[in-house]
């Protein structure tokens, strides 16, 4: 009888632990708009002051509208709306070099 208890026991702690692990891995798995990219982070500081600047001297006009670090596609990634409503999503490099773009308009989902 014994042993049949400690089975029980075994068994049972088992079971509670693969099921509260589970649960640990999805309370995990939330965040950002991808829970496998993670949260997105604004650029602060000094930083932010440079980036905006690549940018739009990159898009030539425009106000900054939204900023990452480490995007999928580039480290840095600014957002520039521009005064015919369309947005230039511009990436740079860790030197705030310009390595690509993306215009979206303002029917463009």
């Amino acid at each position: 009888m014994k042993s049949r208890s400690k089975f029980l026991v075994v068994g049972a702690s088992a079971l509670a632990l693969a099921a509260g692990g589970g649960g640990l891995a999805i309370a995990g798995s939330s965040g950002g708009e991808d829970a496998a990219e993670g949260p997105d982070v604004a650029i602060t500081g000094d930083p932010l002051d440079q980036a905006s600047a690549a940018a739009l001297k990159h898009v030539g006009e425009g106000k900054v509208t939204d900023t990452e670090t480490g995007d999928e596609e580039s480290y840095y990634e600014v957002e520039v709306s521009l005064d015919n409503g369309d947005q230039v999503d511009v990436q740079l490099d860790r030197g705030f070099n310009v390595v690509g773009d993306e215009t979206d308009e303002p029917n463009d989902d």
